[in-house]
């Protein structure tokens, strides 16, 4: 039997094939936080930064609709939203330095480690460079 995962960090990447139905990842994210959904005492985690990222593009084009979807989003009732604090910003300066990961990723893997995540679901290979994150890349 698999190990059990209650706390599931998502990032922007992931977040984008959900709510905007991007493919080709969209089955793939609906159907692991399905798989998360079932389990007891399941938490969702994300970054500040995700809601940063993911709200940029429809604020820019005042695509309403999808501003209302991120909402949606970010208010439900199973993800915990965290901010930046100075200690997420000094471990994502570690990793970014240890790791060579992009300052945006490193604080979203700053920001997965702190929370104690189970696992980061994300479709960027690249966040697979930190060894002391589980790291599910999204495949189709």
């Amino acid at each position: 039997m698999g190990r059990r995962v209650s706390r599931l960090y998502l990032d922007s990447s992931s977040i984008i094939y959900l709510v905007e139905s991007s493919t080709p990842f969209h089955e793939t994210v609906v159907a692991r936080l399905m798989k998360h959904g079932n389990e007891p005492n399941a938490v969702l985690i994300t970054s500040r930064l995700a809601r940063l990222e993911c709200r940029t593009k429809p604020l820019r084009e005042a695509n309403e609709k999808l501003l209302a979807d991120y909402e949606a989003f970010f208010s439900a009732k199973r993800l915990v939203v965290v901010d930046l604090s100075a200690e997420v910003i000094e471990r994502a300066t570690e990793l970014r330095a240890r790791h060579g990961l992009k300052t945006p990723d490193a604080l979203h893997v700053a920001t997965a480690l702190l929370e104690a995540a189970d696992v980061f679901l994300t479709g960027d290979i690249r966040i697979g460079r930190c060894p002391a994150l589980p790291v599910e890349i999204l495949t189709i």
